[in-house]
């Protein structure tokens, strides 16, 4: 693996548009926290964000500037952003998104010396120009095999398989380690909170509240095992979002024409999804469209419980490797429901990770960043 010279600080600007919530802006921390823990500067460009408290906690700055806003305005963001990186004098300018790799790709114009610049694709974006300048980067790092795949299939004329990095999101085997159960205050906590879903084996479909999660179709395969007389309850976990209402009635006349009030729980987004997870019978994972990653898989089956989940995108990938008795064809109702029977009655065992970890991607990332900076490939 590729190191920085002894005594060589790296100062490195990651471009994102905010830091709310999301697996990009999670990487972003990630990222940050493992470039200060080496002795690096790490340096964040954003709107803002409730993550910014846990950035600046963990050693880096946090430069608000509204660089992902989709507006006019947001191209006054250039000399600004001009202005840090001549100040800052960084190595790399890391952008995470297409907007602001475009306010980061003018910016570094006239800056000198130039920084290296990264740029990462974090989802299936639809393919256009707009999206292109996503391969400008020295390097543009994929957060997956199905990704490099996509790339490589869209922008043939753009990227080179060379530039091309594999590197997948981790899981913190410390905030899941392996086995891990909730103690028993939280589970009565638990327990009293949703009632329903007590007294008979839990699956869990975590996803925001949009009908891309595949909601409707963890809804009815629970109906589906209650008609092979197969006793289950479901939690929706952060399906129950503002701005979502009209959807999540939907869901809730689908689950009462279904008759299962009380089997169904929909719920806001908690803090405490390890113990949900650890709780669960089953992960679900139904998202009728592909997805780059699937974090939520790595994470469930760190922590030894089983995933089902639909057989494409980068789920897929993930269940092909690491829990192939998951996979389950997509759109396949049948099959999906004599899946979750086979896994109710008996789970093939999980081991403990040996791969998809933090310090993995934290590891990989960093040789890249030295690698580019020394000028000497990882090994």
């Amino acid at each position: 693996m590729a190191t920085v010279s002894p005594g060589r600080t790296m100062t490195v600007v990651q471009l994102i548009p905010a830091l709310h919530a999301g697996g990009a802006e999670r990487s972003t921390l990630e990222i940050a926290k493992a470039l200060v823990q080496a002795g690096h500067r790490s340096i964040v460009v954003s709107a803002g964000g409730r993550l910014v408290a846990q950035l600046e906690a963990e050693g880096s700055r946090h430069v608000t500037l509204p660089i992902g806003r989709k507006s006019l305005a947001t191209l006054f963001t250039v000399g600004k952003l001009r202005r840090l990186l001549r100040e800052v004098q960084p190595d790399i300018v890391h952008a995470r998104s297409r907007l602001p790799a475009w306010i980061g790709w003018w910016a570094m114009r006239g800056v000198k010396p130039r920084p290296h610049f990264f740029t990462t694709v974090h989802g299936l974006n639809s393919p256009s120009r707009y999206s292109a300048i996503l391969m400008r980067g020295e390097r543009v790092i994929v957060v997956s095999q199905t990704l490099r795949d996509y790339v490589l299939r869209h922008y043939p004329d753009d990227v080179d398989a060379a530039r091309i990095a594999v590197v997948p999101r981790g899981v913190d085997t410390d905030a899941f380690p392996y086995g891990y159960r909730p103690d028993d205050t939280w589970q009565r906590a638990f327990f009293e909170q949703y009632p329903q879903l007590s007294g008979a084996p839990l699956l869990t479909l975590p996803g925001r509240g949009t009908r891309l999660k595949g909601h409707a179709d963890a809804i009815e395969l629970i109906a589906d095992l209650a008609q092979r007389s197969i006793d289950a309850r479901l939690l929706l976990l952060g399906a129950d979002e503002p701005g979502r209402e009209a959807y999540v009635a939907e869901l809730r006349a689908l689950i009462h024409g279904r008759g299962l009030d009380d089997k169904v729980v929909i719920s806001p987004q908690r803090s405490d999804v390890r113990d949900v997870y650890a709780m669960s019978d089953i992960v679900l994972q139904l998202s009728n469209r592909p997805e780059s990653f699937g974090r939520t898989v790595v994470e469930a089956l760190a922590l030894c419980r089983p995933v089902m989940g639909y057989a494409h995108g980068g789920v897929g990938e993930l269940l092909a490797e690491l829990y192939p008795a998951g996979r389950v064809p997509l759109g396949d109702r049948e099959k999906l429901v004599e899946r979750a029977a086979e896994l109710l009655r008996f789970a093939p065992p999980i081991p403990p990770p040996r791969s998809y970890r933090l310090s993995d991607m934290q590891a990989a990332t960093l040789a890249l960043y030295a690698e580019v900076v020394e000028g000497v490939p990882a090994a």
